[in-house]
């Protein structure tokens, strides 16, 4: 009996080894694949974000304050990047802000960035400390998204509501001179 089941053993052994193995291969072959769709992403804490929301230059600034878990922040995600590529040579800058969970940065943040073609500069915010930075954001805000903050030089404004791309090009436009 323990002849047996030692052959057992050794054999489950060997199994999960070819399997594991297998898996590699499968695995390398993926990689090898999707090269092309990688997605780097830069991880914040709202120190590092900080300056981000104050720059004083002349472009026009958009941050939108997001997630993959919310959806009307996912439904206005495509009228941020048509924005992008409209107004981008004429001096407006966008930033996504993800507060995804870092757990989720590589399982599902990164696969919605590729899976959704988002061309945008995306970083994520990993601070815990969410009862200090958001009201240094905005004093009003509740910390509910999404949200959004256009601004410029000489002012600036906070939206606490998902955007239609009418409604998004028109509150840009009384940025730009």
């Amino acid at each position: 009996m323990k002849k047996l089941l030692l052959i057992l053993i050794v054999l489950w052994c060997f199994a999960c080894k070819r399997h594991d193995e297998n898996k590699t291969i499968s695995k390398d072959v993926i990689e090898v694949e999707s090269v092309e769709q990688t997605r780097d992403l830069t991880v914040y804490n709202f120190e590092t974000l900080a300056p981000l929301l104050e720059l004083k230059d002349d472009k026009v600034h958009v941050i939108n304050f997001w997630a993959t878990w919310c959806a009307p922040c996912v439904k206005e995600l495509p009228h941020f990047e048509k924005l992008k590529s409209v107004y981008a040579s004429k001096g407006v800058d966008l930033l996504l802000v993800s507060l995804d969970s870092p757990n989720v940065y590589e399982t599902k943040l990164k696969p919605f960035l590729i899976k959704h073609n988002i061309k945008s500069r995306v970083i994520a915010l990993n601070d815990v400390q969410s009862n200090i930075w958001i009201p240094k954001i905005e004093a009003s805000w509740s910390g509910s998204i999404p949200v959004t903050i256009i601004y410029n030089k000489d002012s600036r404004k906070f939206y606490d509501s998902p955007f239609t791309y009418q409604d998004l090009e028109r509150e840009l436009k009384t940025f730009l001179n």
